[in-house]
């Protein structure tokens, strides 16, 4: 029966929330979507901007992390329109791909910008084995979070994070990702079997470590994908950007009414406690 128990996975415990995030997909032009949750190229270019790394330079360790993303709050879909170039003579507006200047009615372009407002989000890092290689990754990482070289954001330049970003490092992740307490107001009727919460990854979720009374009485176990994404980066260059397809994989769990634990000062009050009894004081045994 032990063998069937999920091995442990180490790895960093992110926190992503704030005003506005955005996870472009396929933004082309004139038209700048988001993603519902945080995209793979989106997390790992993050990181990479922490550890100061430019857009020329490799990535290859960081795209070998596992990501398991949970969904604390979806947030809402929020359009904003921009215009570019508006009320600026011929000589000062934007440049065509011919090099030449915009006129006329031409010389105002409009973008759309999409944003997920109000939304939070707690990701698992992880790397498949507890090597020392795979040790000293997540360390520099989670050194770099704490003290960025460049600026962090949430997907855009112009969404910056809000609160504590890092989390914390364990060598057991995924059952703190499951365990923590969720930045969402408790229901007032709550379900005696808990509450749905999604989970989406790069990998089957079937062997996430979830208590049995946790299993949701949804189609998908996280065994089989649903679906695929081009969010895999393989450069960040400028001029030659590139990403391939990965799967995606998705599984409801059933969380208890007290996981959640408000918005505001009364989540970070109840994330302080999780991490300083919890995660850290179990963290500190191992060690």
């Amino acid at each position: 029966m032990n063998a069937l128990l999920p091995a442990p996975e180490p790895g960093l415990l992110l926190r992503l929330t704030g005003p506005l995030q955005s996870w472009g997909l396929h933004s082309h032009f004139n038209e700048r979507d988001t993603a519902a949750f945080p995209t793979r190229s989106g997390v790992i270019g993050m990181l990479a901007s922490a550890l100061g790394r430019r857009r020329d330079q490799p990535v290859d360790d960081l795209t070998a992390l596992r990501m398991t993303v949970r969904t604390d709050r979806p947030g809402v879909m929020l359009r904003d329109l921009h215009t570019v170039g508006g009320g600026l003579p011929a000589k000062a507006t934007v440049t065509t791909a011919e090099g030449k200047k915009r006129t006329g009615d031409t010389g105002t372009l409009l973008t759309h910008r999409y944003y997920l407002a109000d939304a939070a989000f707690t990701i698992a890092l992880t790397t498949p084995g507890p090597s020392d290689q795979d040790r000293v990754l997540l360390d520099r990482c989670a050194d770099a979070l704490r003290s960025p070289q460049w600026p962090l954001h949430l997907g855009r330049r112009s969404c910056p994070p809000e609160g504590p970003l890092l989390l914390g490092r364990s060598e057991d992740a995924l059952h703190h990702l499951i365990h923590l307490p969720l930045a969402a107001r408790p229901t007032r009727n709550p379900q005696p079997a808990g509450r749905p919460v999604e989970f989406l990854a790069d990998h089957p979720l079937d062997r996430l470590p979830a208590p049995a009374h946790a299993t949701s009485d949804t189609d998908e176990d996280g065994t089989h994908p649903s679906g695929e994404l081009n969010d895999q980066p393989v450069t960040y260059h400028p001029r030659q950007r590139a990403y391939r397809a990965r799967l995606l994989y998705r599984r409801s769990l059933l969380l208890p009414h007290s996981q959640f634990a408000g918005l505001g000062i009364e989540q970070l009050t109840a994330l302080g406690h999780y991490l300083d009894t919890r995660l850290n004081t179990t963290e500190g045994s191992r060690r």
